[in-house]
């Protein structure tokens, strides 16, 4: 009866270990692609810059400092708020500067700088995607606590705005107001080399219970019979198509996504619905019909703020991911994960709560990565899932999906030079193949082919674009490579793939001293 216990116990072992290798090895198999984000969020100083740092350089270095470690996590992209209500962290012909980038609405940085511009220009030197946070309607954040310019557009243009709560909106019904906004963000994307423009989720604000919205005025003007809810819904249709158009005219490659509140419509409203019990929707309650806008190709990407566990009883995780999976109609879906809510509750204590809902969306169909909400959140390393990052899931880099209706041609293969150094290890000088490409960078592969189709595995590492780039393998990765090949290829900013070169077999290679 003992030895049975002991193979009882040494089987219970075996098994154990078998589940955590294959759960760690399927951890960290990836797809080539992946679409890997965090927000910066710079409304109230959530993310950057922290409150009260008005230094120019302190400025820097804290989102040089943000960077770097988003950058260590593997992230490949940032999705920055540029416009939080009304003003803008840029030298704006429509706007003030705001009052989170130095003190006091108006009041210009000093020592001078662009943001916006630094911001981009240090994100793309670490080869990532630079995305442009606007929200459409705020234009007041706290009424009698906001610094406002003289110049901000209230002041201006006072009767395009009105009072719910303590926010002050745009009104999405005066066709003003649409003509206005679309000039803003034609301005942005004419003049910044931005990847893609972003809106959140707040297109008419969250219901406050007992208190309409209060848009009488435009409705009795420009609602030409409609029912006040398809009214709404046909101004945020009309400004998101506006926009679409205004984006495409100025750089036909920039790409334009949306953020909305995780739930559409309950079940219970819509045939169509999720199977949720949400108390306010996107359609019902912030007049964003966010599938219209997906069908008729009016957005390029959308990506659901599902910031619940999967235990959660009204809106569960599990049941919308699927959800959205089913409802992205052929455009890029990427999932919003609520990484600030780690220690909450129980459930974001747990954990493997996270790591769950990165193979979760992973295993679904139709997701191409993830965004997580936000930045600063990653600075404790809540429940270790920097180290889950960096160690397993995003161990190795991923290439951003290409939108073939924005951009399907490929780039020049590389030119490749090497050179073996004195302490043995092998310098690879890449450049451009043409000088027509826009390059984002370039990928390295290894593998024990030696007809490689890159498709068919992972990235071994990203090297971004510069008029020098290089990557050097080092001796003792040299001599672990006995009978592998290495190869590049270029990627451009539209994320397409060029041909791959290859630069070293170290199968027939011998290393020099």
């Amino acid at each position: 009866m003992k030895n049975l216990k002991i193979i009882s116990l040494l089987q219970r072992t075996f098994i154990t270990s078998l589940l955590l290798f294959l759960t760690s090895y399927f951890s960290i198999a990836q797809s080539k692609y992946e679409f890997r984000a965090v927000w910066i969020a710079t409304v109230d100083n959530i993310d950057w810059p922290s409150k009260g740092n008005f230094n120019t350089e302190n400025q820097k270095a804290e989102f040089i400092r943000q960077l770097d470690m988003h950058k260590r996590n593997g992230i490949n992209a940032v999705i920055v708020q540029v416009r939080p209500a009304a003003d803008a962290f840029y030298p704006s012909p429509y706007e003030p500067w705001s009052e989170w980038l130095t003190g006091k609405q108006g009041q210009p940085p000093v020592a001078y700088y662009d943001p916006l511009q630094f911001m981009i220009d240090e994100t793309h030197k670490r080869g990532m995607e630079f995305h442009a946070w606007c929200n459409p309607y705020r234009a007041i954040f706290k009424i009698g606590q906001s610094s406002i310019a003289s110049t901000h557009i209230t002041r201006i243009h006072p009767e395009w705005f009105l009072t719910y709560g303590d926010t002050k909106y745009f009104d999405p019904g005066n066709k003003d107001v649409q003509q206005y906004v679309t000039s803003v963000i034609r301005d942005i994307v004419s003049r910044y080399d931005v990847d893609a423009l972003h809106f959140d989720d707040y297109f008419y604000p969250y219901r406050i219970p007992g208190r309409e919205f209060p848009d009488n005025i435009s409705y009795g003007k420009y609602g030409n019979g409609m029912s006040r809810e398809d009214w709404r819904r046909s101004n945020v249709d009309s400004i998101i198509l506006m926009l679409n158009k205004a984006i495409k005219e100025e750089k036909k490659y920039c790409k334009f996504g949306i953020s909305p509140f995780g739930v559409w419509r309950n079940k219970s409203q819509d045939a169509d619905g999720s199977d949720t019990r949400a108390g306010q929707t996107n359609y019902d309650d912030l007049y964003a019909d966010i599938l219209l806008w997906l069908k008729n190709g009016w957005i390029d990407y959308v990506a659901p703020q599902i910031y619940w566990e999967f235990e959660q009883k009204n809106a569960p995780y599990g049941i919308l991911l699927d959800w959205w999976s089913k409802h992205s109609y052929d455009r890029h879906c990427y999932i919003g994960l609520g990484i600030y809510k780690a220690g909450t509750n129980p459930a974001w204590r747990d954990r493997t709560q996270l790591p769950r809902q990165i193979d979760s969306l992973r295993k679904t169909s139709n997701i191409q990565g993830m965004i997580f909400f936000s930045s600063t959140s990653f600075q404790k390393n809540p429940n270790g899932w920097n180290d889950s990052l960096q160690n397993n899931y995003y161990k190795y880099p991923a290439l951003i999906a290409p939108m073939n209706w924005i951009d399907s041609t490929k780039p020049s293969a590389p030119l490749i030079n090497t050179e073996y150094r004195r302490d043995s290890a092998l310098t690879i000088s890449i450049q451009q193949g043409s000088s027509t490409d826009n390059l984002r960078g370039y990928a390295i592969y290894k593998s024990d082919r030696g007809n490689l189709k890159t498709d068919s595995i992972p990235v071994l590492a990203f090297v971004p674009f510069s008029t020098d780039a290089k990557f050097v393998l080092g001796s003792s990765l040299l001599q672990q490579s006995k009978g592998f090949y290495y190869y590049v290829t270029a990627i451009s900013k539209t994320n397409n793939e060029s041909l791959p070169v290859m630069v070293l077999n170290t199968s027939t290679t011998t290393t020099k001293k």
